[in-house]
């Protein structure tokens, strides 16, 4: 009870609201740029917060999480682009309903069902997160925590790439990396070539902004190129009447059901969940003909699913210290560098914590809905701002973030390097996942594995190593060598990552179709896609003729 009011007294100072209300408006811009992921805001801001005390360092990251998960749905579903990969599925019924003049109904049931989901996330995470990490308290020790790290790192390899030799490369570089700087049992200083800012490690926070900032801004920078489309304006009426809300809700569950069970899995996240989501509800839907044509429920089932994924990445980065996925990841880094060591000794240690926790997320989560639900017509013009504009200021904060970090060039020099390294791994279709899983979890990893070594001449093997630990090396060698095989038994153009070919091909085929049939019917249409070209006379007619088909 005392860790429960220290938690919550803790919410209470008046710089915790303000630092969430900075938290709520970058993630909410952050969702609306495409191209902007909540991993590169959070990488960003971390750099910003490591001066401040944990629970306002955590107020800022994790509202920025949760309402990067509402805002990112607004560019999915008015320009058919997905502003994180979690919306990846909001644009196979959103944007469609847009197209008819449902945008504003379609933005209105993805935020209920994103906050249903979210919430939903946060019960799992209070129910199951204290016997997870009591669980592990117990049980496990040296060996059992480098089996579940490299479970941990094995999973993301097998689910982030094409080619699982370029996912187990990308997880080799990162241990790698991990190696570089003193190495705690021995204090012997390894792979620092003389270079002084190497012998505490590679900094993780310039890592992070470089692979996932810089790289994407350079990605950016050389792929750009001047598009002709503009958001949906014709946004239409926003809320939903019973049978709509009654038609989506078994779609609710589903996609909550589904979001819960995969937020559990490390590495596995919005994107994943959000496809799978989809498709389970198109199976028991009573119109599954409609799924990719603007049906309410590939909406609410595709949102609740990605945004309940929040708590159960919660759980398995909190409970037992492996990130749920990369936002978690860089958390992770950001509680260490504060002196908290997320894992069952959170609990233990900082039960006030968790409790503080569980209330930022839940009162950014009811600030992101009421946000969501105001009729924010500004944020379609969000989606008008230049995107060299855009460029230059995350440029300059990238610099700004990383160099707070240390007070130090070399740690700029440093993103920038890793933010080349970021491009070419995109060129080379090499994931960034397991390059930072690696780097976070392999010191981890190798302390925990020297401990076994040094114990197992003393004692025989399996009084040293449990069956839990079996059971996870299993586990992983099995993530690996089954989509492997998968892999390699397709034809090589029809070989894809587990994001790429999560829907069966007969869905691919309803969702390509069903863009075809709206595609083939403007008469059906009422959307007012705006041309760059266009001149203002003719815009100002189209919104006039769309307001008429409106009436």
């Amino acid at each position: 009870m005392n860790a429960l009011m220290e938690g919550l007294n803790s919410l209470l100072d008046i710089s915790i609201l303000l630092y969430m209300l900075v938290g709520l408006v970058l993630g909410f811009m952050v969702g609306a740029f495409p191209g902007i992921t909540a991993t590169m805001a959070v990488a960003l801001a971390a750099g910003f917060t490591m001066t401040l005390e944990p629970v306002q360092g955590l107020a800022v990251l994790l509202t920025i999480y949760v309402a990067a998960n509402f805002g990112d749905r607004v560019p999915s579903i008015l320009i058919n682009t997905p502003g994180t990969p979690a919306s990846i599925a909001t644009t196979l019924d959103g944007y469609p309903m847009a197209k008819q003049g449902r945008a504003g109904l379609a933005l209105t049931i993805s935020a209920i069902v994103s906050a249903v989901g979210i919430l939903a996330s946060l019960v799992l995470f209070s129910v199951a997160a204290v016997p997870i990490a009591s669980f592990a308290r117990d049980y496990f020790k040296s060996p059992e925590l480098f089996a579940l790290v490299v479970f941990g790192i094995s999973i993301m390899i097998g689910i982030s790439s094409k080619s699982m030799l370029k996912g187990i490369l990308a997880g080799l570089f990162g241990l790698m990396l991990g190696t570089v700087g003193t190495y705690a049992a021995t204090a012997d200083q390894r792979f620092t070539f003389g270079v002084l800012e190497l012998v505490e490690g590679v900094n993780f926070i310039a890592v992070i902004i470089g692979l996932f900032g810089i790289a994407e801004l350079f990605d950016q920078l050389l792929t750009y190129r001047t598009s002709n489309v503009r958001p949906i304006s014709s946004l239409g009426r926003w809320w939903p009447n019973r049978s709509e809300l009654k038609q989506s809700g078994r779609a609710t569950a589903v996609g909550g059901a589904v979001g819960l069970g995969v937020g559990l899995i490390p590495a596995a996240g919005g994107d994943i969940a959000g496809l799978i989501g989809w498709e389970r509800a198109r199976k028991v839907s009573k119109h599954p003909e409609m799924f990719g044509k603007g049906s309410i429920e590939g909406v609410a089932a595709s949102d609740t699913a990605s945004s309940a994924t929040l708590g159960g990445s919660l759980t398995t980065t909190m409970a037992l210290g492996i990130p749920g996925d990369s936002v978690m990841a860089v958390m992770i880094g950001s509680m260490i560098i504060w002196g908290i060591t997320p894992g069952p000794t959170l609990f233990t240690n900082r039960p006030d914590l968790v409790v503080s926790i569980v209330g930022i997320m839940l009162v950014a989560t009811i600030l992101s809905l009421a946000l969501s639900l105001v009729r924010m017509k500004g944020m379609v013009k969000l989606l008008d701002v230049p995107q060299p504009y855009l460029w230059s200021g995350i440029l300059i904060f990238c610099i700004i973030g990383t160099y707070a970090t240390s007070n130090s060039l070399s740690t700029v020099v440093t993103m920038l390097v890793f933010g080349v390294i970021g491009v070419l791994l995109k060129r080379m279709q090499v994931p960034a996942g397991p390059v930072v899983l690696g780097l976070l979890l392999g010191p981890l990893a190798e302390e925990n594995l020297a401990r076994t070594l040094a114990i197992l001449p003393t004692r025989g093997f399996f009084e040293v190593v449990s069956p839990i630990a079996l059971v996870l090396l299993a586990l992983a060698v099995l993530s690996i060598v089954m989509p492997a095989i998968r892999a390699a038994r397709k034809p090589r153009d029809q070989r894809a990552s587990l994001e790429d070919s999560i829907l069966p091909d007969e869905s691919i085929v309803q969702i390509e179709k069903a863009h075809d049939e709206l595609a083939a019917n403007p008469d059906l249409l009422t959307s007012t896609v705006r041309s760059v070209d266009t001149s203002a006379r003719a815009t100002r007619k189209a919104r006039k003729n769309s307001k008429e088909n409106e009436k």
